[in-house]
């Protein structure tokens, strides 16, 4: 089996979170390709959007620096920091202004040059409690 290559999931991370470009969901995300992101799976472009939509509302400044991708058969790990400014009222919390700094790894499936199926694991729980305080987490939490 052909190895995927790592630079398509790099490039999710940079045309999608730190250029902000919303198109490039649909240019790189197949149609109903499901993502995973703890116990809530979306599918496609179309499921995806609101994800990114309540985060740039709530978010400005993001950048995500891809720390490291290993690659086997058809799927790429990424290791994943990233840092962004809570500027917006995007998680149903007054912005706070505060600079914010959470780490991730995504697993990505990839088929005829798009991702086609994602797994999501970072820690919003202590992005959460560098805004505010645990019990905002939990409410947080249970609308992704």
């Amino acid at each position: 089996m052909p190895q995927p290559n790592p630079e398509l999931a790099t490039r999710w991370f940079e045309e999608v979170w730190n250029k902000r470009r919303r198109d490039a969901i649909g240019e790189l995300l197949a149609e109903g390709a499901p993502i995973h992101d703890g116990g809530i799976t979306v599918h496609g472009p179309e499921g995806f959007y609101a994800f990114f939509d309540r985060m740039t509302a709530a978010f400005s400044g993001i950048h995500v620096t891809v720390e490291e991708t290993i690659a086997d058969g058809d799927k790429v790990c990424v290791r994943w920091r990233c840092a962004l400014k809570h500027t917006g009222a995007g998680l149903g919390m007054p912005p706070t202004g505060k600079t914010l700094q959470t780490t991730g790894i995504t697993i990505i499936r990839v088929a005829d040059g798009k991702l086609v199926e994602g797994w999501q694991n970072w820690d919003m729980l202590g992005l959460m409690q560098q805004i505010q305080d645990q019990r905002h987490a939990a409410t947080y939490i249970g609308a992704v």
